[in-house]
């Protein structure tokens, strides 16, 4: 695309037609504004893959117009790349205290603490970063210090709502600032940029202080083990659980590590100050079982989270037994459905109690319904609303309630458009490349790559690993090695006998001239144990060959060695 120089531009690399992984650009005279840098789970389609990041390559080829990286908010989808693409943006980082707090963590984690200019905002206090004064807006969420930003440039006024709620009732961080949002409308919003998670549903998405009243209600009188299970970052249900327990004289255990940094990152923002002491999971087992609450993480079935080490009898400290509760204190997010349906059927299955919102009143969005949409737009009245944060049907949803509600343009916006904000009427104009990144360890690697693509063929077909040792005449020192894994009837010795016979078969009748270019011997064979396979098992295996070509002595001596080998 050409570079932004008169235009005001939103460009969103992630987000945008999907929940999580948010990535977001504005541009204006010449420069780049990040909003949000985060990641989202992966699913079946990329096995041993468990985080995915937006592909940054168009920003990163541009970092050095990138003017900041602002963050809404702590949660995962919004700062989770952070660490991981940092090295290829190289720009300041601006970020509420609670933020700044659980961002340093992940920095640490690979080895970039200190070395990341972190700057910690004023709430209501305009930044000037290049070409954009960008303020933050206190907006309950939940999670401490959500945010909105008002993104004030020459062309315009932008509002980016960042993740929100209305709650009447918050119990950490500040309440909705109405009258802040209410005088950046007044001042002329030309776009506001908007999450439309929760846009299906009517009404209000409900109050902290409520859940708090029903999770009273269902912990009383309960004789076993109560585990509840919640986003690690969620400090205000933690500060709920905490004081659940001490109205039901139960000490608190918290399993996980993501639960300890998030606590962690709390106390340092100050919150958290009045929790009794929460205990770690080997002194789990020293507490009577009726006088036991655990909070675990891993709420949305994470192979390696503590709830399903703990549901699966790998976690070292904490068990459960017939009679327990579990309680899902979480919202289940697309795409992970199969995998917390594993955990809760094996947990009915051992006796254990489980609860989750659609049994009880255990969780409130921290996404506005309908009626909090309608709020926002009240006192925004912005010239362009574009949905974010959603799926297809979430942003086409949202466009017909802005329209609805009287927003004179919108636009439906994907990942990768480039929409121009002003001058003249917003429309999409351009689109540049994007992509997902998988986490593979601690590098990250195109979701199409070589490795994925192998990786999913030995899942689904298995993995076939033929040796063929040649002298330098081209004939065989020995039988050819077959090795099959993952592959049909193991013991049927007849298949594999063919498989054995097809390569012999595909060495005779080459020549001595063919046999030279090891490279295709192994095409040749690899193409002849495709076809045997897929015939005889209807599978397509991952196919690995190796030939290997001795010169004379090597090939008598392995002959030899071998008694006699097969021909010569």
């Amino acid at each position: 695309m050409n570079e932004v120089e008169d235009e005001l531009i939103f460009l969103p690399l992630g987000g945008a037609g999907e929940i999580g992984m948010n990535l977001n650009l504005y541009g204006a005279d010449g420069k780049w504004l990040m909003v949000d840098c985060g990641v989202t789970f992966a699913d079946d389609h990329l096995p041993g893959i468990d985080l995915l990041t937006a592909d940054p390559s168009f920003i990163a080829e541009r970092s050095k117009d990138l003017v900041a990286l602002a963050l809404t908010h702590a949660h995962e989808d919004h700062i989770g790349a952070v660490a991981h693409l940092w090295p290829r943006l190289r720009c300041p980082i601006y970020a509420t205290p609670f933020t700044a707090a659980m961002l340093r963590r992940k920095l640490a984690e690979v080895g970039l603490e200190g070395r990341v200019p972190l700057h910690i905002i004023d709430y209501g206090k305009a930044h000037q970063l290049g070409p954009f004064n960008v303020t933050w807006i206190g907006i309950t969420h939940s999670i401490p210090e959500g945010s909105a930003l008002a993104i004030r440039t020459r062309q315009g006024l932008i509002l980016h709502s960042g993740d929100w709620k209305l709650d009447p009732e918050p119990l950490l961080g500040k309440a909705t600032e109405a009258d802040l949002f209410r005088a950046v409308g007044d001042e002329g919003v030309l776009a506001l940029i908007c999450d439309s998670t929760n846009v299906f549903n009517p009404g209000t998405s409900g109050s902290e202080a409520a859940v708090r009243d029903s999770l009273m209600k269902l912990v009383a009188n309960r004789t076993g083990r109560v585990m509840v299970t919640t986003f690690a970052s969620h400090v205000s249900r933690l500060s709920t659980l905490a004081k659940v327990a001490a109205a039901h004289d139960r000490e608190v255990v918290l399993v996980g590590r993501s639960m300890w940094r998030a606590v962690e990152a709390a106390r340092e923002a100050g919150y958290l100050k009045d929790l009794p002491k929460l205990l770690t999971d080997d002194e789990a087992a020293w507490i009577p079982r009726d006088k036991l609450l655990i909070i675990a993480a891993g709420a949305q079935g994470e192979g390696r989270g503590a709830l399903a080490r703990i549901t699966f009898g790998d976690h070292p400290n904490v068990k459960l037994h017939a009679g327990d509760l579990v309680i899902f204190s979480s919202k289940i997010i697309p795409g992970n459905e199969k995998s917390v349906g594993r955990i809760i059927n094996k947990l009915v299955t051992e006796g254990v109690e489980v609860l989750t919102e659609r049994h009880a009143f255990v969780h409130v969005s921290g996404h506005p319904a309908r009626d909090e949409l309608r709020q926002l737009y009240e006192w925004i009245r912005p010239r362009i609303a574009i949905p974010v944060h959603g799926e297809a049907m979430h942003l086409v949803e949202h466009v017909k309630l802005a329209k609805s509600l009287g927003v004179p343009e919108t636009v439906l916006v994907e990942n990768g458009k480039v929409v121009r904000l002003a001058p003249g009427p917003a429309a999409i104009v351009d689109h540049v490349p994007v992509g997902r990144l998988a986490l593979e360890g601690k590098t990250l690697i195109p979701t199409d790559s070589e490795v994925i693509r192998a990786r999913r063929r030995m899942r689904d077909g298995g993995t076939v690993t033929i040796t063929v040792v040649i002298d330098e005449d081209g004939a065989l020192v020995e039988d050819p090695r077959v090795l099959a894994l993952g592959l049909g009837n193991q013991d049927d010795l007849e298949a594999f006998a063919e498989l054995r016979d097809t390569v012999v078969r595909d060495i005779e009748r080459m020549s001595a001239k063919s046999l030279r270019d090891t490279s295709g011997v192994e095409l040749t064979i690899r193409r002849s144990v495709n076809r045997v396979v897929r015939d005889g098992w209807g599978k397509r295996p991952l196919v690995e060959v190796q030939v290997i070509a001795l010169p004379g002595r090597l090939a008598t001596r392995a002959l030899r060695a071998a008694g006699g080998g097969r021909r010569r």
